[in-house]
């Protein structure tokens, strides 16, 4: 198998309990993720990575494959981690369980990005920043890279700096494509100076000395993390979008 994607789903959630299982135009988010997903013509497996019975029969409700892992792993990427060293691959995605919007468009690059070119550890998506107010907003991590696509930095901070000349800034949006042995690799490593500043876990891969390839979107998605954000997807879906 060559690629595997993995949606880590926790139950517990401060600003929203049982986020996976909110109804999006009333379907689970989990199951939206889950379908967005399993229409990726790169993805080989999908396996939602799950803490609680609830996610997991919803999940197999829809046709998926749940795959139980502790509750106390303390982030998503460590929940890929679980899963993806029980089942083998060579390109792992990590696809967030708070964005029902994700599709092939976003997903399929990655994978691209990957085969194409073996010295490419991770790939991430980029987005052009539209919104004056997402620029100074820490909730929004902004990304620099070089003409190779290759990322430079990553920070919460405006990147490039705010100047009267104007300037054009990006911001990661979306899934992971990470090969799988240096998944491995990232998660046995310490947290670094910079990653710890920024609350950052991709600025450890850019103090370990590895690149991060950086693949454009040209569209933006809808984050679920509080009460609000739930309205503005209801908003989206019955809008007709």
């Amino acid at each position: 198998m060559k690629t595997l994607a993995v949606i880590p789903a926790r139950y517990s959630s401060t600003r929203l309990p049982g986020k996976p299982l909110a109804l999006i135009a009333g379907i689970p988010l989990v199951v939206r993720v889950l379908d967005n997903v399993r229409a990726c013509s790169s993805v080989d497996r999908v396996i939602v990575a799950v803490d609680d019975e609830r996610i997991a029969e919803a999940v197999r409700r829809a046709g998926g494959e749940a795959f139980m892992t502790p509750s106390e792993l303390p982030s998503g990427g460590d929940r890929v981690a679980y899963v993806a060293k029980r089942v083998e691959s060579e390109f792992v995605l990590n696809v967030q369980v708070d964005d029902p919007l994700v599709g092939a468009d976003m997903i399929d690059p990655l994978v691209e990005a990957l085969a194409a070119d073996s010295s490419v550890k991770l790939a991430l998506l980029v987005k052009r920043i539209e919104k004056e107010e997402e620029i100074c907003s820490e909730n929004i991590v902004k990304a620099v890279f070089d003409n190779r696509k290759r990322a430079m930095y990553f920070s919460r901070s405006p990147i490039p700096r705010l100047s009267e000349k104007g300037g054009v800034w990006y911001k990661h949006i979306g899934p992971y494509g990470w090969r799988r042995d240096f998944l491995f690799e990232f998660a046995a490593m310490e947290q670094t100076p910079l990653e710890k500043t920024e609350s950052l876990e991709m600025l450890r891969v850019i103090e370990s000395g590895s690149s991060i390839k950086c693949v454009e979107a040209l569209r933006d998605t809808i984050e679920i993390d509080t009460p609000e954000d739930l309205a503005k997807i209801e908003k989206y879906y019955s809008s007709g979008l």
